[in-house]
């Protein structure tokens, strides 16, 4: 009988290796993540305070200050000259007292973005006329300081293109460039104050705030006007949320205007790319105070 054949038992399989486990992303990946976060976060806190203590950017929504500056007017205000307070930070932040630190006065003819009185939530920009001790009247559209009338000559008339940013302050200013070009047309003038600073200012006719009481500013206030002299709400009108200024305080100074960086007349359409750049007015930027 036939003994059956023996046979070698077979070699177990080898066994398939373990299927890694599904895990968080890689340490790695977890790094450059957490490094992009840390330098969104540096870039925030150096933007702030960017803006809080060296430069901040402003835009012009009106015509108070023409002719220097213009509705659609972009510019820097440099924020050290006259020290910091609440109103130096983005979104009035209470970080800092509202009594300024490291203060400096203005001087007569300087460019200021303030905080306006009384509520100051608003930036309003004017110009200095009046500092603390100085006595300031108009009479008959003449500006007086101290008793003795601020010298005004006239010079060629200020033109403006009409645009969706500009328009005329009424029809008898309406005029046509020789190339058919429709323009605002201002009488133009330009006022030197004691000291030999001088600057150029629209004065539109007889108006009702030609003509003012003398006020003598007090300690640590300013008096403030616009280069557009009849159309605009400074000093000489009585402080109200969204109007008149009246006596500024020298707490509630922001900056002081330092270039024009851009400048546009409002005509832009966003889905015209050529009108980005037709829109803007080149000769205006990099204009300085």
């Amino acid at each position: 009988m036939n003994e059956p054949v023996a046979t070698a038992a077979p070699e177990p399989a080898p066994k398939a290796p373990a299927a890694a486990p599904e895990s968080a992303p890689s340490q790695h990946q977890a790094r450059k993540e957490d490094s992009f976060l840390i330098f969104l976060l540096k870039l925030v806190v150096l933007v702030t305070l960017f803006r809080s203590f060296v430069f901040s950017p402003f835009n012009i929504p009106s015509e108070s200050m023409l002719p220097r500056l213009v509705n659609g007017d972009y510019l820097l205000a440099a924020k050290w000259p006259y020290g910091y307070s609440r109103y130096s930070l983005p979104f009035g932040l209470p970080v800092l007292p509202e009594e300024r630190v490291l203060a400096s006065p203005p001087e007569r003819g300087d460019v200021v973005i303030f905080k306006q009185p009384p509520l100051k939530e608003l930036d309003y920009i004017k110009r200095v006329i009046g500092l603390p001790g100085d006595l300031v009247q108009m009479v008959d559209g003449q500006l007086y300081l101290n008793g003795v009338p601020v010298p005004k000559q006239r010079i060629a008339d200020f033109e403006i293109a009409i645009s969706p940013n500009t328009q005329c302050y009424s029809l008898q200013f309406v005029a046509k460039r020789p190339d058919g070009t429709d323009v605002c047309r201002y009488p133009r003038y330009r006022e030197t104050l004691p000291g030999g600073r001088f600057y150029e200012v629209l004065d539109l006719g007889t108006r009702q705030m030609d003509n003012t009481e003398p006020v003598l500013v007090p300690q640590g206030h300013l008096f403030l006007m616009g280069d557009n002299r009849d159309n605009s709400e400074d000093s000489r009108f009585p402080a109200e949320p969204g109007r008149g200024i009246g006596l500024v305080p020298m707490d509630n100074l922001v900056g002081r205007a330092s270039v024009v960086m851009w400048s546009t007349d409002g005509s832009v359409e966003w889905f015209k790319p050529w009108t980005w750049f037709s829109a803007a007015r080149w000769d205006r930027l990099g204009g300085t105070f």
